[in-house]
């Protein structure tokens, strides 16, 4: 009798260690808040994306309304090229602008969205025109040491 408990208590802890791994694993490929709504999709191009990964949220005013499906590069106009889906009960006018974003100082990139005026929305293969980059904390950095390093070096001439 106290075997077959040992037994049981043994296999309930091996099945919650293998939950607990596969937890895990679903939040470390950020695929946790998978979800089988009928999304849309949209793309827009960058200059510079950053960090930006698949499966990065796509949010307005702080609220998820898709996820990052593709991050390609345009051989033609050397930009990159962002592809997105947005849940369908969400809509946004053509005008809409996308910015990339990141949460906290050094934190994940997300793309934020700011809706326009437009009265005809975006649909199924629409390109978003208005777009604002990546800030890359190391080009801030840099920019700002030479700028100093600049003005030390012109105090001295006079």
């Amino acid at each position: 009798m106290q075997s077959k408990k040992t037994d049981f208590l043994v296999g309930l802890f091996v099945l919650l260690g293998f939950l607990a791994l596969l937890f895990l694993a679903l939040k470390a490929g950020n695929l946790s808040t998978f979800s089988f709504d009928h999304t849309y999709k949209v793309i827009a191009k960058f200059d510079n994306v950053g960090s930006l990964k698949i499966r990065a949220p796509i949010k307005s005013n702080g609220v998820v309304v898709g996820r990052v499906a593709a991050v390609n590069f345009d051989n033609k106009e050397f930009r990159a090229i962002v592809t997105f889906n947005i849940e369908e009960k969400y809509k946004f006018p053509k005008d809409t602008s996308a910015s990339i974003q990141t949460a906290g100082l050094i934190g994940e990139q997300y793309i934020g969205l700011s809706a326009g005026a437009e009265e005809e929305d975006l649909k199924d293969g629409s390109q978003i025109l208005y777009t604002q980059s990546a800030v890359v904390l190391e080009d801030l950095i840099s920019k700002f040491l030479f700028s100093t390093a600049e003005k030390e070096g012109r105090d001295e001439s006079k």
